[in-house]
């Protein structure tokens, strides 16, 4: 069966805060501005949106937000994973009903060593039973402890309504495996922009990447240019732009990320606690990666 093509690029977009409460006014000016820069669709309630902090209303107003906001094209995949099947599958079918197309569902973590490859295969074989959208799956081992592992995967994606991965363990050696695993339809998406020039040469159809929220059209270039089979390009602009990834993932985290996004043109606002505001020094430091990488900055 054919499976929700994904080829291309998706930010997974951050929510801005001011004074801990959220800007829906800024949310939706960052999706209009996405919606001119080449990208395939948008992830919304990932871990740059900072889901865990939100409540199940805030959530909701979000994806409304971004649905509202983003153009007819646009894929919109909604963050919906929680711990329990029963809970995952709630949200999931909440967030189907307001218009989301898929769902991004993390590897429940809690109970880390008892996440196994036989409980990780029946909790997403449940949820994508009862799921009304495609899933996706989400591997994020930094923050969640658990890797989903080939064989995993490999048994995965044959279920129907599982259309693919987010793979964001930076293991290019296991996204081989990965790619060796499932049928040509299957949407591979590598998690980590320092890897998608290696990762799009392998075969991933394209990446759910932090960076496409502050140089989307960026992203999308080295997308082109590896379809295109321009690789010297794709790789000139892959090194311009691997300091810029390392400073606002894993430097200086969500709030150096929105601070760079401010000073390119987008909202990002403040974070929210307990994460920590970025500090004047990091500023400066986040200022000239972004001068040095040849980016415009506005503000």
């Amino acid at each position: 069966m054919q499976k929700m093509n994904l080829e291309g690029i998706f930010p997974p977009i951050v929510t801005p805060f001011l004074g801990e409460e959220v800007v829906y006014r800024y949310l939706a000016e960052n999706v209009e501005k996405l919606n001119k820069s080449g990208i395939k669709g948008i992830v919304v309630l990932g871990s740059n949106g900072e889901n865990v902090y939100l409540s199940e209303e805030e959530k909701i107003k979000v994806v409304k937000t971004v649905i509202q906001s983003a153009s007819e094209s646009m894929m919109i995949i909604v963050g919906s994973g929680c711990e329990s099947a029963r809970e995952t599958i709630r949200l999931t079918n909440k967030m189907a009903k307001i218009g989301a197309q898929a769902a991004l569902i993390i590897t429940p973590f809690y109970y880390g060593s008892k996440m196994n490859d036989e409980a990780l295969i029946k909790y997403y074989s449940t949820v994508a039973d009862q799921s009304e959208i495609p899933i996706l799956l989400y591997n994020v081992p930094k923050f969640t402890g658990v890797n989903l592992s080939v064989e995993a995967l490999s048994a995965l994606s044959n279920h129907t309504n599982i259309i693919g991965i987010k793979d964001s363990s930076g293991d290019i050696n296991q996204l081989g495996q990965y790619l060796n695993e499932v049928d040509s339809n299957f949407n591979v998406l590598v998690g980590t922009a320092g890897a998608l020039l290696g990762a799009l040469t392998l075969g991933c159809k394209g990446g759910i990447l932090a960076l496409a929220n502050i140089v989307p059209e960026k992203c999308v270039e080295i997308y082109r240019l590896v379809q295109d089979g321009k690789i010297k390009e794709a790789r000139e602009l892959q090194l311009r732009m691997i300091p810029v990834n390392h400073a606002i993932t894993a430097r200086y985290g969500i709030s150096g990320l929105k601070y760079a996004m401010d000073l390119l043109g987008y909202r990002g606002g403040e974070v929210r606690s307990p994460l920590l505001p970025i500090k004047p020094e990091e500023q400066e430091k986040i200022r000239k990666i972004l001068i040095e990488a040849r980016l415009e900055i506005i503000y």
